[in-house]
């Protein structure tokens, strides 16, 4: 069996010359050659390859131990030959103190190719097993929304004054306890980063936190809680601040609200929505079906708030505005010089608990209302006793609405 042996071609080095723009205008591949190498007189591994279809490319050719390297220096078309000679002498210089240019040309493309985006599915998948659901729903959140545009950038390229300016961004768009639990995200993120070898430093330490926390422990008065209700604002917003106020449920709960979780006035959170993973079933009070029968049901669309893909979202500028409204209500009735502690939607949770409990609600009532797994419900009483705090937990709602209406008037 005969075989044919095709000659190699190696590329064709022509005698240096200066390269400029004029020489190397007259230079074209001789006939029948796919390839020649010209280097230039003055500035030896500083060369231009040619080649068939018309490509010319800049390179620098150096030597480290046994080994010849070429380093692309950019084509003459995007790089002028001064330009060309600068990066060459750069890269040249390099060698000479023993680095590798191409190496880590190749590195620097590895690296760049290495975004949050391409590292996400592994971080959530380390840390989704030590996380509540509901927690690793935030950290999901946080991550691939509140930081969407640093999610292509390279991590090696997220610098402290990038997130710092996203922080601010994020503060400006959805609140500063928001950009907080953002913060935490990230910081949480490139700590694990690190770990992988993936990055080098963790570009949030540093970078200020947007707002100061705030105690955990904030109950708000009957009169805040008036003015919460009356100047809540317009639209869906309103609707969920006033429904957080009347049924003491979380803020996402209500924001995730369903058609569909409705039957009469009898409000069933699934157990995926809930935090603690477990069903909750509530009895809404007329208030509460008051506010539901002034949203407008939209065809097609079981979610009761929002007008996405989603539930209702971006609570920041709407909070930044109801703390406005509040501040000048107040200011309205005792001067210039009267003050909004700070405060947060959750507190609304607390704060109808607490209340519920002043009015004479039973403890073990109050944890039925919130779905706490928790003192006198845990266990097999938990179980047993889950049916027959129905009717506990439906007489408390009523009360405690009958309450919020007494104090805005029934608005």
């Amino acid at each position: 069996m005969s075989s044919i042996v095709l000659p190699i071609r190696f590329p064709i080095r022509m005698l240096p010359m200066r390269l400029s723009r004029q020489s190397i205008a007259k230079l074209a591949l001789p006939e029948g050659k796919v390839e020649i190498i010209v280097f230039d007189s003055d500035l030896p591994g500083f060369g231009l390859r040619i080649r068939a279809g018309g490509k010319r490319t800049w390179l620098a050719q150096y030597r480290l131990g046994t080994k010849q390297r070429r380093l692309s220096l950019g084509s003459t078309d995007a790089v002028d030959p001064d330009e060309a000679r600068r990066r060459a002498k750069a890269a040249l210089a390099r060698v000479s103190l023993g680095e590798d240019p191409a190496e880590v040309k190749v590195a620097a493309a590895a690296a760049r190719a290495v975004t949050m985006q391409s590292v996400l599915p592994s971080f959530f998948a380390h840390v989704e097993p030590r996380q509540a659901a509901s927690h690793h729903a935030d950290t999901r959140r946080y991550l691939e929304k509140h930081w969407r545009p640093l999610l292509e950038v390279p991590i090696a390229s997220v610098t402290r004054a990038r997130v710092a300016a996203r922080l601010l961004e994020i503060a400006r768009e959805h609140g500063p306890f928001a950009a907080n639990r953002a913060r935490a995200a990230i910081s949480r993120f490139f700590s694990w980063a690190i770990g992988e070898g993936v990055a080098h430093d963790n570009p949030v330490i540093g970078t200020n936190k947007p707002a100061a926390e705030v105690a955990r422990d904030r109950v708000l008065s009957d009169a805040e809680l008036g003015l919460v209700w009356t100047h809540a604002g317009p639209g869906h917003y309103q609707a969920i601040a006033r429904l957080l106020i009347l049924t003491a449920a979380r803020r996402d709960e209500v924001a995730g609200m369903a058609w569909s979780e409705l039957e009469g006035s009898v409000w069933t959170i699934p157990a995926e929505r809930a935090k603690n993973g477990k069903p909750l079933v509530l009895d809404l009070p007329p208030a509460a079906m008051a506010i539901l029968g002034s949203v407008d049901r939209r065809e097609g669309r079981d979610l009761i708030f929002g007008s996405r893909d989603g539930p209702f979202s971006g609570f920041g500028k709407p909070k930044v505005a109801l703390d406005a409204r509040m501040l000048a209500g107040l200011q309205a009735v005792h001067g210039p010089k009267a003050a909004l502690p700070p405060w947060r939607l959750h507190d609304l949770r607390r704060s109808a608990a607490t209340r519920m409990a002043d009015l004479g609600v039973q403890p073990h009532v109050v944890e039925a209302l919130l779905n706490h797994i928790s003192g006198s419900k845990a266990g097999v009483a938990g179980i047993y006793n889950r049916a027959t705090y129905r009717d506990e937990k439906r007489a408390a709602l009523l009360l405690w609405a009958d309450h919020v209406m007494a104090l805005v008037g029934r608005h």
